[in-house]
C-alpha cells in the first residue's frame, strides 16, 4: 500500500513538473554564476575590451548573478505557467527576494562601473573630473533602480500603486493645510538630513552673526549651542533652509604625500620634466588644490650610493567623507598616469607604498 502510494506520488504529473523546474533553476543558477566565462568564451561576438571590463565588473558578484537568474526562471514560471497558484505566498515571497536582491545588486553594478570606469575616462580626457557630480549620477541611478523594482514588483502582483498614491495625496492635502507650518518645519528637517549642510558637533555661523556648535538636530528644529554665553538657540528647520550657513567644521583638508625613490641621482632638467607631469596629471581633479602642490626633492644614500627622492604633497578639498573618498580614487587615477608618464619618458623609478593621508581639518 505504501509502496503503491510512493509510485503514484513521484508518477504524479505535478510533482514530476516541480523536480523539472527545480532543475532547470539550479541550471539557470550555474548559467548566472559562470556568465563571465561564458562572455569570455564568445570572444568572437564581443571585443577583448568589453570582456575584460565585465569580468571585473561582475566577477565579484557572480554567486548573486547565479541567484537572479535561478529567481528569475521561478518567476518566469510562476507568470506563465501558473505552477505555483495554489501556494500564492510562495510566490509572493520569491517575486519580493528577487526583486530586493536585483536591485541591490544592479546597485553594486553601477557604483562599480563609475568608481572602474567612469572616473578613468573622464581622467583620460582631460575634463576637470567633479566629485559631486558623480555623487549626484550614483544617487539618481539608486532611485531609479529601486523606483524600477517598485514598479516591476507592483506591476506583476497586480497592485495599483498609482491609485494608492493618489489616494494617499488626497488625504495628505487636508492634512497639509491643517498643519502647514509643522509640515514646512518637518520637510525643513528631511532636506536638512538628506542634504547635510552641518552635522552634529559641527561649529556653524548664521548671518545674524550666531555662532555655536550644533547639538542636536531634530525633525522641527535644530539646537545650536552658542559660543561664549554658552546658552542654547533652538532655529526651525524651515528657517534653516533658507539661509547662508558657514560650516568651520566641514571644511576638511587632507594631505596626500606620495614618495617617488630614484635609481639615480636626477638633474635640474629631469626635476623639471617631473615636476611638470606631477602638475599636468593633477590639475584637472576637481577638489585639489592645485596651488597648495608641493615636490620637493632631495638626496638619500641607499646601497651607500647617493640617489634621489622626490616627496609630492597635495592637497584634497572636500566637505564630507563620500567626498574625499572619491577625490581619493581621482588621486589614485592620477598616480597611475604619472607612473605610465614618468616611465614613458625613460625615467627609472618606484613609487613608495602606501601614499600617506593626513587630516588636516581647518582650525577655527
Amino acid at each position: 500500500m505504501i509502496e503503491l502510494l510512493s509510485k503514484n506520488i513521484l508518477l504524479s504529473p505535478k510533482v514530476q513538473l516541480t523536480f523539472c523546474i527545480a532543475i532547470f533553476s539550479f541550471v539557470a543558477f550555474f548559467i548566472g554564476y559562470f556568465f563571465c566565462d561564458i562572455i569570455k568564451s564568445l570572444q568572437l561576438l564581443v571585443s577583448s575590451n568589453i570582456n575584460d571590463k565585465a569580468e571585473k565588473i561582475l566577477k565579484p558578484y557572480r554567486f548573486f548573478i547565479g541567484l537572479a537568474f535561478g529567481l528569475g526562471f521561478l518567476e518566469i514560471v510562476a507568470l506563465f505557467i501558473h505552477v505555483l497558484d495554489d501556494y500564492p505566498t510562495i510566490e509572493f515571497i520569491i517575486s519580493l527576494i528577487l526583486t530586493v536582491e536585483a536591485c541591490w545588486l544592479f546597485s553594486r553594478i553601477l557604483a562599480k562601473y563609475i568608481d572602474d570606469y567612469i572616473l578613468e575616462t573622464a581622467l583620460k580626457s582631460g575634463r576637470q573630473a567633479n566629485s559631486e557630480l558623480f555623487i549626484l549620477v550614483k544617487f539618481t541611478g539608486y532611485f531609479a533602480i529601486i523606483f524600477s523594482g517598485i514598479i516591476f514588483f507592483t506591476e506583476t502582483h497586480k497592485i495599483n500603486i498609482f491609485s494608492l498614491l493618489a489616494s494617499l495625496g488626497i488625504g495628505g492635502l487636508a492634512v497639509a493645510f491643517a498643519a502647514q507650518k509643522t509640515l514646512e518645519q518637518v520637510l525643513g528637517g528631511v532636506v536638512l538630513y538628506l542634504d547635510h549642510p552641518f552635522y552634529i558637533d559641527d561649529y556653524i555661523g548664521l548671518p545674524d552673526g550666531t555662532f555655536g556648535r550644533v547639538e542636536s538636530i531634530g525633525w522641527r528644529s535644530t539646537k545650536i549651542r552658542t559660543s561664549g554665553k554658552g546658552t542654547v538657540m533652538i532655529i526651525p528647520n524651515n528657517a534653516l533652509t533658507q539661509m547662508n550657513i558657514e560650516n568651520f567644521s566641514g571644511a576638511k583638508k587632507v594631505i596626500s604625500i606620495l614618495y617617488l625613490n630614484f635609481n639615480h641621482q636626477v638633474d635640474p632638467k629631469e626635476e623639471a620634466l617631473i615636476e611638470q607631469v606631477v602638475l599636468t596629471s593633477t590639475k584637472d581633479i576637481f577638489g585639489l588644490d592645485s596651488r597648495s602642490t608641493r615636490i620637493d626633492f632631495r638626496t638619500i644614500n641607499q646601497d651607500n650610493e647617493p640617489k634621489s627622492q622626490a616627496q609630492i604633497s597635495l592637497f584634497i578639498l572636500g566637505s564630507g567623507k563620500v567626498s574625499i573618498e572619491l577625490r581619493r580614487q581621482l588621486l589614485e587615477m592620477a598616480t597611475e598616469t604619472i607612473n605610465k608618464k614618468l616611465k614613458g619618458y625613460g625615467i627609472d623609478f618606484r613609487i613608495e607604498e602606501p601614499t600617506i593621508y593626513v587630516d588636516a581639518p581647518v582650525t577655527i
